[in-house]
């Protein structure tokens, strides 16, 4: 298996990274994606220990929305910051998470969009994929992906938290779909919906450790081995073994990501 979306560099995990390394593999893991704040020197230098502790891991640096607000009045600067995070990481295998967030407007709306399609721009210029955060934003995000990313852009959807209808819009578009403890939770019928209408070669699992842990360790803090809820409720949803789904997944992240 594989946690396709984790912050293992988070300083939750700064006490104890060497037992969540060793619990991911115990459960199977073979690696995962690590997501960096471009930017944030303390993140970085905590990613060279995960880089260290698994040195399987690869990563993905961008701008999340709530962190746009930094560029306003000078939005082009993004890129240097992003391209810097690539450079200095040799892992890196996608820009993200990058995106829309409507939900709390941290940032302003249209400060969000010119920094989201400033770096759609950039990962099609370095042929890298995105990683997307969408939050009550789905018709602006279709619209940057599509005007900045010209048809060259693809990636991932992560925690997917839409309906059957989004995920095939989000097909239509090329990109993959992942999803995440949410998948567990009692009132995400619409989220259960879309994951069984999503093909294998685009499904991906993932964790969004430390955040959203799923069924039965909601309201713990998350980790990469469990991963393994997400894969056993995918797989009951779709009516398919459980080693099924964790071989597609595992090869739909090695398409996108190329490890």
């Amino acid at each position: 298996m594989i946690d396709s979306h984790c912050h293992l560099a988070d300083e939750a995990f700064e006490p104890d990274l060497a037992e969540v390394v060793d619990r991911a593999r115990q459960a199977g893991l073979r690696h995962a994606l690590c997501v960096l704040a471009a930017g944030n020197a303390a993140e970085a230098r905590r990613a060279d220990r995960v880089a260290t502790l698994w040195p399987e891991v690869r990563f993905a640096a961008g701008v999340h929305p709530h962190e746009a607000g930094r560029f306003a009045g000078q939005p082009a600067t993004v890129v240097d910051v992003v391209r810097a995070a690539v450079a200095d990481r040799p892992g890196v295998r996608a820009l993200g998470e990058i995106g829309l967030d409507y939900h709390y407007d941290v940032a302003p709306r249209a400060v969000q969009q010119l920094v989201f399609g400033r770096q759609v721009t950039l990962a099609r210029e370095l042929a890298l994929p995105v990683v997307i955060h969408t939050r009550e934003a789905t018709d602006d995000t279709f619209a940057i992906l599509r005007e900045a990313g010209e048809g060259q852009v693809r990636g991932v959807f992560h925690c997917f938290s839409g309906d059957a209808g989004m995920a095939r819009a989000v097909l239509d578009l090329g990109f993959y779909v992942s999803f995440a403890g949410v998948v567990t939770f009692p009132r995400a019928e619409d989220i259960r919906g879309a994951a069984r209408i999503v093909p294998l070669d685009r499904l991906l699992v993932e964790t969004d450790a430390p955040y959203l842990a799923p069924v039965p360790h909601r309201g713990q803090r998350n980790e990469p081995a469990r991963v393994v809820h997400v894969v056993e409720a995918l797989a009951r949803l779709r009516g398919e073994p459980e080693a099924t789904v964790a071989a597609g997944a595992v090869a739909a992240y090695e398409a996108l990501f190329r490890p």
